[in-house]
């Protein structure tokens, strides 16, 4: 029996839908919150993982990023991922110190230094950052490290007493409470704002990296910065365990390899643009120089007193930290 033409039509066309409909069920779509512009190091490497994830699953996980706060802002992210607003997200991990003393730690001035040290202190407190983030749903998927922080200041500093009362951009509680040390003012302003603080005299210095510096223009309204290299804090990205446990295997064995490559891309580029972002900051007429001898002596005693506040706030989970890391050293 033949079928009129029409009726090969119809079921032609239902089933091309059906097909359609099981390939739009078999993608998974994921939202990505990320606090720092497009053009930022840590945005570019999270893009370039996602399409690696995009290119390993066939498709069938696709993450979107949302850069600059755009989606949520910085202090939102952990709780959107939580609450399943979003996926996956990124964060510096001190900006929840105030949940854990344990995420300050590698905002500790002065404990780790280098990139080297860095990677020691991480690989000392990555099992216990884990933990505490797990009872959260939630699961690490890389992390990278930010270039050294320095001190940004529209005047120029020679001791410690130039900062009394002086207005300072703090990003995480570790940051504001070595600010207080100093004699300033920490005021919270999140990355994305920053430019606009200090353009209307909300703050008047800033202690970051040379990229943040770089990413928001510092040059127009800072003139000098001082290379203290008082720590590299870390980024994480994240994502919900309920999401990653709804993949399928493939898809999971993807998603991980692709962060661990993004892992070791992002700390080999970061300290490959750490000499990038300070020529940077001079060829635009900030003068860039180390602290002066006795400026640097005092940040020295408040990194001291900021290590011991922090084991102390830590207990034995903190210090056994330290001691791991002190071994790796």
């Amino acid at each position: 029996m033949r079928f009129p033409h029409l009726f090969v039509k119809r079921i032609t066309a239902t089933l091309v839908g059906l097909g359609v409909a099981a390939a739009a069920h078999a993608q998974t779509a994921w939202d990505m919150p990320t606090p720092y512009p497009a053009s930022n190091f840590h945005t570019e490497n999270i893009q370039q993982f996602a399409k690696e994830v995009d290119a390993a699953t066939g498709g069938k996980l696709k993450i979107t990023v949302h850069a600059n706060g755009s989606l949520f802002k910085a202090n939102e992210i952990k709780r959107a991922v939580q609450a399943g607003q979003a996926q996956i997200g990124e964060l510096i991990i001190s900006g929840l110190a105030n949940e854990d003393a344990l995420y300050a730690l590698d905002t500790v001035p002065f404990l780790a230094t280098s990139y080297a040290d860095s990677k020691k202190l991480w690989a000392a407190s990555k099992q216990a950052v884990e933990a505490r983030l797990a009872k959260n749903g939630l699961k690490i998927l890389y992390s990278v490290a930010w270039p050294p922080q320095g001190l940004y200041s529209m005047t120029e500093l020679k001791t410690i007493g130039d900062l009394k009362g002086m207005k300072i951009r703090s990003y995480s509680p570790t940051v504001a409470r070595m600010i207080e040390l100093m004699g300033g003012q920490p005021v919270t302003v999140q990355a994305a704002d920053l430019t606009q603080a200090l353009s209307t005299g909300v703050v008047s210095a800033n202690l970051t990296s040379s990229a943040t510096g770089y990413d928001t223009k510092s040059w127009e309204q800072l003139s000098h910065y001082y290379d203290i290299q008082a720590w590299l804090p870390k980024n994480i990205v994240f994502v919900s365990k309920k999401a990653f446990d709804a993949l399928d295997q493939p898809a999971r064995d993807a998603l991980l390899k692709a962060a661990a490559a993004a892992e070791e891309r992002g700390w080999k580029v970061s300290e490959e643009k750490t000499a990038y972002y300070i020529e940077q900051l001079k060829s635009h007429g900030m003068k860039v120089q180390p602290a002066p001898a006795a400026l640097q002596a005092e940040l020295l005693k408040v990194g001291e007193k900021m290590t011991a506040e922090w084991a102390e706030k830590a207990g034995p989970d903190g210090q056994a930290i330290l001691d791991a890391y002190r071994k790796l050293k």
